[in-house]
């Protein structure tokens, strides 16, 4: 073979291998609207690029922003949109609630199979409070739409239960006394600090921000603080997580009664990045701590599980 001949044989060889890269992937089969109207009970609507989506307007509750009533047109209604993937299907979604939903709305997303990807609010001086909880989750377009199904099935329970939100957790509130702040330092495996009456384990990480590196000083923390007494004591604290932690973090706080109250970043850009969780509890500071201590157990397990991937 000739050189021209040579060069002729590698051109048709990159014009193939150009043509095999630009071609098309597979399209994935789209989701079948029929199947998510019957697991959800919605009524879906479908997209110009196929993907079908439910919703639930919250007229159920009368709300007022700014003093201002608030049609629930304007940002009160809840939904869910599906996409078919390569092995099934992908939900995104965001949910209204009202403080007294959160905990029965993400008990049902856990029990289902969801994840819980973000909690906090749209508004300022809105009346009732109004916060939205973000799910997704991945599987079959059937079982995810039963999935939300359960989730509104259980804000719906809340609201039938009782028609207005209600204005606080119940339960006897916690006055101040004295703890045995050594105790608490044993269950939860770090030390305590005390100060003006209040008992507060802090937990450093370190990551990277700005090519700088970063951590406990500059907000990089897990931290639990105790209020009240041994006997009768509050928690109220916030998880530094990766993505990989998040629901195993969230899934132990709720099975250990405490309450997550908002779920989202504090910062852009560090590496890796991190999300904040914060939570509230009542009850004996013992309870509370071991409470604190399984959430800390579950996050340990999952990034231990991450290393051993990656290593693998």
């Amino acid at each position: 073979m000739n050189c021209r001949q040579f060069r002729s044989v590698l051109s048709v060889a990159a014009l193939l291998a150009c043509a095999v890269g630009a071609a098309p992937a597979i399209a994935a089969e789209s989701v079948d609207p029929q199947i998510v109207a019957e697991a959800s009970g919605a009524k879906p609507t479908v997209t110009d690029d196929g993907v079908v989506r439910i919703g639930w307007s919250r007229n159920d509750v009368e709300v007022t922003v700014d003093g201002m009533p608030l049609p629930p047109a304007a940002g009160l209604g809840s939904w869910a949109a599906f996409t078919a993937t390569d092995t099934g299907a992908m939900v995104m979604g965001d949910t209204v609630v009202f403080q007294d939903e959160v905990d029965a709305a993400m008990d049902a997303a856990f029990a289902h199979g969801l994840d819980v990807t973000a909690l906090h609010n749209h508004f300022f001086y809105d009346s009732p409070k109004v916060y939205f909880m973000h799910i997704g989750g991945t599987g079959e377009a059937e079982s995810l739409a039963a999935g939300v199904k359960e989730v509104w099935d259980a804000i719906r329970a809340v609201r039938a239960a009782r028609p207005q939100p209600a204005t606080g957790f119940g339960g006897e509130t916690p006055v101040p006394g004295e703890f045995d702040a050594d105790a608490l330092a044993e269950i939860v495996g770090h030390p305590a600090s005390v100060n003006d009456g209040v008992v507060k384990i802090t937990i450093g990480r370190e990551g990277r921000m700005h090519g700088q590196r970063v951590g406990a000083s500059m907000g990089l923390t897990t931290w639990a603080a105790f209020s009240g007494s041994d006997a009768r004591a509050a928690i109220d604290g916030d998880f530094i997580m990766t993505a990989d932690e998040v629901q195993p973090v969230l899934r132990a706080l709720r099975e250990a009664g405490l309450h997550v109250v908002a779920l989202h970043n504090h910062m852009m850009g560090e590496q890796p990045g991190f999300y904040f969780t914060h939570f509230w509890g009542k009850g004996p500071a013992v309870e509370l701590a071991r409470g604190f201590r399984s959430a800390l157990d579950a996050q340990a397990a999952a990034g231990e599980a991450v290393k051993a991937h990656t290593t693998h």
